[in-house]
């Protein structure tokens, strides 16, 4: 196998997938499906997980060390730049000066579509402060730029809505995020199942992030080891290089040539 990381502010990572820590039954469950996925950075949303802002009470960092995991504070729930500003500014003194971090600011609680103005506004307070910012944003390829010129680490454009599982709605932007940027592109919100994960992929993504779809499943283990496989095979997919497509035409599998009992 080729060495192949992901490489996300200078640091490199063996796995694609970048798993959330919601919505799960309880620490344990959170615990087991993360080890089935593989991922080794894992979002922890500042405003609902106690990573040791409430003393006494148990701590998600218990079940999933930092000297084990990548812990991505994120901005769930943070609707204006200086609410997410000063979230991240408390995860990083949580969490002894860790300087990657995962912005998102939202426009409104029905779509949870992120609002951009803020979020340009946010990540640039954030860049000069001294965050590695990985920001969630539309799929609008100007925005992403934008970004990217302000000095984030990672572009994450949305597939669908924040817990649709409707998955990748618009592949062209998403491309055209892709074939622009110089960082890693990694898609956020609204995979649904394993193969949206695998199309994300395939489409160039360097990676994918989710938490619904695998701690909403009937299984989440079960889904987590799904993702997993999807997202390892879409990438070995693009990597490999697919056949061209060739409209109103077929190609035999089989050689013609020296058929039996041809003349």
């Amino acid at each position: 196998m080729h060495a192949d990381p992901l490489v996300i502010a200078g640091r490199s990572y063996q796995s694609r997938l970048l798993v959330g820590t919601g919505k799960y039954k309880d620490f344990a469950q959170t615990r087991e499906a993360i080890d089935a996925s593989g991922a080794e950075i894992i979002t922890v949303a500042i405003r609902r997980t106690n990573i040791g802002q409430e003393p006494g009470q148990p701590s998600l960092l218990d079940v999933l060390p930092p000297a084990k995991f990548t812990i991505l504070p994120n901005t769930a729930g943070c609707y204006t730049a200086d609410d997410a500003v000063r979230t991240l500014r408390l995860g990083r003194e949580l969490l002894d000066g860790h300087a990657l971090c995962k912005l998102e600011v939202l426009g409104d609680p029905q779509t949870l579509f992120p609002n951009m103005p803020e979020t340009l506004k946010a990540a640039a307070t954030l860049v000069k402060d001294g965050f590695e910012v990985m920001v969630y944003c539309s799929d609008d390829p100007i925005q992403a730029r934008m970004l990217e010129d302000i000095g984030c680490v990672a572009i994450m454009p949305l597939a669908s809505l924040i817990g649709s599982g409707m998955g990748i709605l618009n592949p062209w932007n998403l491309k055209l995020i892709i074939e622009q940027s110089k960082v890693p592109v990694i898609v956020d919100a609204g995979v649904g199942t394993a193969s949206d994960a695998a199309i994300a992929m395939e489409l160039g993504c360097d990676g994918v992030l989710m938490n619904t779809a695998i701690a909403a499943a009937q299984d989440p283990v079960l889904m987590a080891g799904a993702m997993r496989k999807a997202v390892e095979a879409g990438r070995d997919a693009l990597r490999a290089g697919r056949m061209p497509k060739k409209t109103y035409a077929a190609t035999p599998s089989s050689p013609t040539g020296g058929m039996i009992g041809a003349k």
